[in-house]
């Protein structure tokens, strides 16, 4: 079902799993993603999904559960051509169509203990994932969601009659917050997910919600998502300029 690719000079760093998805198609990264999964394209010639692990490693988080699925075979094959030191990764097959809460409820048999990161394979952040934790741990809820400001992509203008009397390029609105797929878990979050066509976003979060078990942590630095091939370039344009927020380990 799985296939462990760890390392003999393993640390006792980081003894919390992390699990990231990245199983999906990324259809709106077609002209990436027809060849390889979505986690697998390069920023710097290097996985998005590297980086994000990068910065796990960087906070002592090196034991990571990855849920494939569609071109998972790259994923396997990358990080057995490709093993970092000290990193322990189990990679599952979640399935081709297996949905976001299916593929968390898929690597419960791989995330033994009672609390586990999570996060999906296409967003790259600075986010403390040590404040993070400790937020976490001081509410006592099953669940926290890292909430962060969309990044803008338009610019905004302020019109008076047919007169444009200010243009703002690209604000950030602080008064608006997303899911930025940066989770704390508790093991019995389990117990809201039905099965694989189960959508995480939808019915386990708004029932968490409802049952004042999910907290938001706030994120006011660097996040940025990979939805399409603007993102792309505009991670890559940040990287090979050097100056990449996300690029925390150096």
């Amino acid at each position: 079902m799985g296939l462990s690719i760890g390392n003999e000079e393993e640390t006792d760093m980081g003894e919390m799993k992390v699990g990231i998805l990245a199983g999906g198609a990324g259809r709106r990264l077609l002209e990436e993603t027809a060849i390889k999964p979505k986690p697998m394209v390069e920023i710097g010639n290097k996985p998005i999904l590297w980086h994000i692990m990068k910065h796990y490693a960087l906070h002592g988080f090196t034991r990571f559960v990855i849920a494939a699925g569609y071109k998972g075979e790259m994923i396997r094959d990358y990080f057995e051509r490709n093993p970092e030191k000290h990193w322990e990764v189990d990679i599952v097959d979640t399935g081709i169509n297996t949905q976001t809460g299916g593929r968390i409820k898929r690597l419960a048999p791989f995330l033994e203990g009672r609390r586990f990161l999570l996060t999906w394979g296409d967003a790259v952040s600075d986010i403390d994932l040590g404040r993070q934790l400790a937020f976490h741990e001081s509410h006592g809820r099953l669940a926290t969601v890292t909430a962060v400001n969309p990044p803008p992509r338009f610019g905004h203008l302020k019109i008076e009659g047919d007169r444009v009397v200010r243009f703002e390029e690209k604000p950030v609105s602080r008064n608006v917050w997303i899911n930025g797929a940066f989770f704390v878990l508790e093991r019995d979050v389990f117990d809201y997910i039905p099965g694989d066509e189960t959508a995480w976003e939808m019915e386990p979060m708004q029932r968490l919600a409802r049952d004042g078990q999910l907290m938001a942590y706030r994120h006011f630095s660097f996040w940025q998502c990979m939805d399409t091939l603007y993102d792309r370039h505009l991670l890559e344009e940040l990287w090979q300029s050097g100056r990449a927020p996300w690029r925390t380990w150096e």
